[in-house]
């Protein structure tokens, strides 16, 4: 056996200590450069918000980065509608959440939590001037406005009689209470004193709070890696004091004890084929997406006939031979072109009671009206152009003919020209009725339970994000297809040659 020597020993221990403080250095920075991609709503101050300068900011944005920190990953914030968060959790689009996102039974059979990080609670919004509403108990038969998939949602259902609006966001649900058009809001107590006491909202009272006790967790998928690590972090944040200086910051007290494990861990579901339950859950969710299609259809029929009236009539103005009128048409047609129907509808509903009430004036808008209103007004301009593209495509010659054989402007528009240019508009008219059908999904953001909106709801209940949606799909699909057909029906029976054959 051959013999080394002293340098050949040295070398060796060399190497072998060097590799051992590798691998130690390894192990304990595994995390050291890593980036996770956490889900958040910046809609629902003091916890997530976008501060004057389109900066993230808020408890929750502070508290993760700390997080972070303490057990060395890096953060890259996601912003997500919060009825979306969960499913994107479930497809592994995200790493994890943190959305004030309230740790209960259901939602533990679907997503792992963190340790609790936050205790909350419910609290009742109503109008300053209201005296009827004194606490709970007394929001029976009541109309009241909550944030969709929220703890709120789910106590408001409790309520005998009550009539529920839901929105995707908190400053929606506290909006519609202050035009006057619910009598009151359950949301998250933090949120709520943080809106009245920085004095965004005027003219609104909190009568009850902490109607139950809640806990904030960090959500992630199951059996997510990340969970032990963030739940790491949180331990050393709460242990150096950071998370006291975090929450001194934002609500200057003193933080509350909170438990060091979630109340509800090893809630997942049984491992049954989802391919067993897909066909189940969408035959639960048909009677309720049904009951959206009837919305939806109203929605698009009513605001497709008015449309149809206001956009013939601004189309044939912006062929007057008058400049100013022309003008003013064109400027109606730019400018419901030119921003988006989501902007408008925000304008009619929430911004014109708003502003008439600051003017002294009591008005609320119903939301069917406003629906129907905004969609017709979108709808205006977009026909209005095919209404000129089509008068325009008839030659000048049958106009000159008609006046020659005595035929008023009027009556040669009547008789001769629209008649034949109604039968060119068809197809883009029913590409117009089409989209209009699918633009009325947009309504969803005043609470209108159309289609999506109760796909939405089905969703913030079961979290089944793929199977309702499909449903949602493929409900849209049929619609479309069978509102093609028609049109093009339509078109052959308005075409003399075409009937004949």
């Amino acid at each position: 056996m051959a013999k080394f020597g002293f340098g050949c020993w040295l070398r060796w221990c060399v190497v072998v200590g060097f590799s051992c403080l590798l691998v130690a250095g390894c192990g304990v920075n595994s995390s050291t450069g890593k980036t996770l991609r956490v889900a958040t709503e910046p809609a629902f101050p003091p916890f997530e918000f976008q501060g004057k300068d389109g900066e993230l900011q808020g408890f929750s944005f502070d508290l993760m980065n700390a997080v972070g920190t303490a057990a060395n990953f890096k953060v890259n914030f996601q912003s997500l509608p919060f009825d979306g968060i969960i499913p994107a959790l479930q497809g592994k689009t995200v790493d994890a959440a943190i959305s004030s996102i309230t740790i209960t039974e259901e939602r533990a059979k679907s997503v792992a939590f963190s340790r609790p990080y936050f205790k909350a609670g419910l609290a009742i919004a109503i109008r300053a001037d209201n005296q009827n509403i004194t606490g709970f108990d007394s929001l029976n038969n009541q109309k009241i406005a909550v944030q969709i998939g929220t703890t709120g949602a789910a106590k408001a259902k409790s309520i005998p009689g009550v009539q529920i609006r839901s929105f995707d966001s908190a400053p929606l649900a506290l909006q519609e209470l202050l035009n006057g058009n619910v009598d009151a809001v359950i949301n998250d107590a933090p949120v709520t004193l943080y809106a009245i006491n920085t004095g965004n909202l005027q003219g609104i009272k909190v009568v009850e709070q902490l109607l139950t006790e809640e806990f904030y967790g960090i959500a992630t998928a199951q059996d997510s890696p990340y969970l032990v690590l963030i739940n790491n972090g949180l331990d050393r944040v709460l242990e150096n004091g950071t998370y006291f200086q975090i929450y001194q910051k934002w609500f200057k007290a003193e933080p509350p004890s909170l438990p060091a494990k979630s109340p509800f861990e090893n809630q997942a579901g049984a491992d049954v084929p989802r391919i067993f339950t897909s066909i189940g859950v969408i035959w639960q969710a048909f009677p309720a997406l049904l009951q959206g299609v009837l919305v939806t259809l109203q929605l698009t029929i009513l605001s497709v006939v008015l449309g149809l009236i206001g956009g013939s009539l601004i189309g044939i103005i912006r062929l007057s031979q008058v400049a100013p009128v022309r003008w003013l048409a064109r400027a109606y047609v730019d400018f419901f072109r030119g921003t988006p129907l989501l902007v408008q509808i925000f304008m009619i509903y929430f911004g014109l009671p708003a502003i008439l009430q600051e003017l002294g004036l009591t008005f609320t808008f119903d939301r069917l009206a406003a629906g129907v209103i905004a969609l017709s007004l979108n709808s205006a301009a977009y026909i209005a152009e095919v209404v000129r593209a089509g008068i325009q495509s008839i030659e000048v010659g049958q106009a000159e003919a008609s006046e020659s054989l005595g035929l008023s402007s009027v009556q040669t528009m009547r008789y001769v020209i629209f008649p034949q240019a109604f039968r060119r508009m068809i197809p883009p008219l029913g590409n117009e009725f089409i989209s209009l059908l699918k633009d009325t999904s947009l309504v969803s953001v005043i609470g209108f339970e159309e289609l999506v909106r109760k796909g939405q709801l089905i969703v913030a209940d079961n979290y089944r994000a793929f199977e309702i949606y499909a449903a949602v799909a493929v409900v849209y699909l049929c619609l479309t297809v069978l509102s093609s057909q028609a049109f093009s029906k339509l078109e052959t029976w308005m075409n003399p040659v075409k009937r004949k054959a």
